[in-house]
């Protein structure tokens, strides 16, 4: 990283967006061949960022602050598997997990590919041993039910993955996840849930996750008095390092699979954490899932800033992000069955980025991590696309559609691909006040009707939006949608400077939590050092459940 360079990018981009006052539009009507030259093909996915305020002037300017931040150094050290992670002193290596070739690839030096290929392999039998019935129930039937117990991105991950792939999913089995410390949540399953035919797994790296823990021990619970004590082994797996723990739970060492330090929790997926994905689409998906993600750490490392498609992606959420001033972004995939992508986006970048300290300690001098959100298509259209279009703030968007659907009906998937395509195209050119009027006046309304409706119905469109088509929401396509979102998080956090690997920010919370439990199960304990709210808050809990 160089100081002088970055405050020279930094002050020749903030001149330039002072300077730029043409619409999108605009630079569509000067480049008839915008789209040709502000796109990018990767394999089945084309990325299309020709929707948005930039010139060939706004990226060389980005890429020159990409340069200046020493985005090309710091990815080597990624790969090279040193410990960037400099708050956790460890490598941030998920790379590793997808690998598919016989190279190396090594953390702080050792090779950690050969115990990454036997893990795999490990998980990859367990789990075709459960689809094909040889690992049985307590009572000698093929499972049926799969209940993935974790949270954060040991639910994220693998519940997006499956929920987007469930045509690859086994016609005999049903996955189920269960996150939340709210009783509901498991409570609910357990209700409906064939107990007898159903397999647990319980993934928490430390197997002392407060929310993970306490709904695997009420499942275990469960188990223990409907199927009996002995069940309990015949029912449970675990991806966790603590074996001891684990061996006092009462789950065989054989259904036992770990992970490393150097895989942050949102990054799992594609390590035994996707084990309830494995089970689901079986070894060789899930294996072209892992091809996905290959495939963009080959192009990540090789391809020139310039025709990079992660470094794209990060340096144009940074140009509106930190120069526009746009605060948030919408996911808005155009696939029901992705409905959770958004929500696995929020934490990958959220927790990833959302931090104010610099790898230096000093405080960061600029905005980091828009808050991401958004709903599949064409349901957020009936619910915030108003905003979207005519609000006051300004939103970029990013699509998602596949140009042929996965086992549903054709017709519904063109009704499908027009919304999709009609949305970034209407916040792109929105619609004038005179357009407006010559509508209304075709419609034969008055004049006064005309002036007192039309000023309601101006799109002002110039609102910057990127689409990424694909062919067929595969395994594969998924894998590189995933990674591409990963390298993305990377690049900005080399530009802000800030390590987006730890995650403190979810520390206070849960020391918090711990205090206050005991204080809300027994209503006799002094609340003494509490603030007023949360004393009054405490208080009127145990009123409510003296009642």
């Amino acid at each position: 990283m160089n100081r002088e360079d970055i405050t020279k990018a930094v002050g020749a981009l903030q001149a330039h967006r002072e300077a730029s006052h043409e619409t999108v539009a605009d630079l569509f009507r000067v480049d008839p061949k915008r789209f040709e030259n502000f796109h990018i093909k990767l394999d089945d996915v084309l990325f299309d960022y020709s929707k948005h305020r930039v010139t060939r002037t706004t990226l060389d300017l980005l890429f020159a602050l990409a340069r200046a931040a020493g985005v090309d150094e710091r990815r080597s050290k990624f790969f090279g598997g040193e410990a960037i992670n400099i708050t956790e002193h460890r490598p941030a290596l998920h790379m590793a997990l997808r690998k598919l070739d016989d190279g190396p690839m090594f953390a702080q030096g050792t090779d950690v590919m050969p115990a990454v290929r036997a893990e795999r392999a490990k998980i990859f039998a367990f789990a075709e041993a459960v689809r094909n019935g040889t690992i049985k129930a307590a009572n000698g039937e093929r499972f049926t039910d799969i209940v993935n117990i974790g949270i954060g991105g040991s639910d994220l991950g693998p519940r997006m993955v499956v929920t987007a792939l469930t045509p690859f999913v086994a016609d005999h089995l049903t996955i189920h996840f269960v996150s939340n410390v709210d009783g509901a949540d498991l409570g609910d399953k357990l209700k409906k849930l064939p107990l007898a035919t159903t397999l647990f797994i319980i993934c928490s790296k430390t197997f002392t996750t407060l929310e993970t823990m306490t709904n695997a021990q009420t499942a275990r619970q469960f188990v223990s008095e409907k199927l009996g004590e002995a069940a309990v082994a015949d029912h449970f797996c675990a991806v966790s390092t603590q074996l001891d723990k684990i061996a006092a739970f009462g789950i065989k060492p054989d259904r036992v699979f770990g992970f490393w330090d150097w895989v942050g929790g949102r990054y799992s997926v594609w390590s035994a954490i996707g084990l309830s994905v494995v089970i689901a689409i079986g070894a060789e998906k899930f294996e072209k899932f892992l091809l996905g993600g290959q495939d963009i750490d080959q192009h990540f490392q090789t391809a020139p800033l310039e025709s990079n498609v992660p470094v794209l992606m990060a340096l144009l959420e940074i140009w509106y992000h930190d120069y526009w001033h746009y605060m948030t972004r919408a996911v808005i995939p155009y696939d029901e069955r992705m409905n959770r992508f958004s929500a696995y986006l929020q934490q990958l970048e959220m927790e990833s980025n959302g931090k104010s300290i610099q790898i230096s300690g000093e405080k960061v001098t600029q905005s980091t991590a828009p808050v991401v959100w958004g709903e599949p298509g064409t349901n957020g259209q009936h619910a915030f696309f108003q905003m979207l279009h005519q609000g006051t703030e300004i939103v970029p968007v990013d699509f998602f559609v596949a140009a042929q659907p996965s086992g549903a009906d054709p017709k519904h998937h063109q009704l499908l691909l027009a919304n999709c395509l009609a949305q970034s195209q209407a916040l792109m050119q929105g619609r004038s006040l005179e357009e407006v009027k010559s509508r209304l006046t075709a419609q034969k309304l008055d004049q006064a009707a005309i002036d007192a409706l039309a000023p309601h119905k101006v799109f002002p469109g110039d609102r910057p939006s990127s689409t990424f088509l694909y062919k067929r929401l595969s395994p594969r396509v998924l894998g590189q949608l995933i990674a591409l979102h990963e390298h993305k998080v990377f690049v900005q956090g080399v530009i802000w400077n800030i390590d987006s690997f730890d995650q403190w920010g979810v520390e206070l919370g849960k020391e918090l939590a711990n205090e206050l439990t005991p204080l809300i199960r027994d209503s006799d304990t002094s609340l003494e050092g509490l603030d007023s709210s949360t004393r009054g808050l405490v208080t009127e809990i145990r009123r409510h459940k003296k009642g």
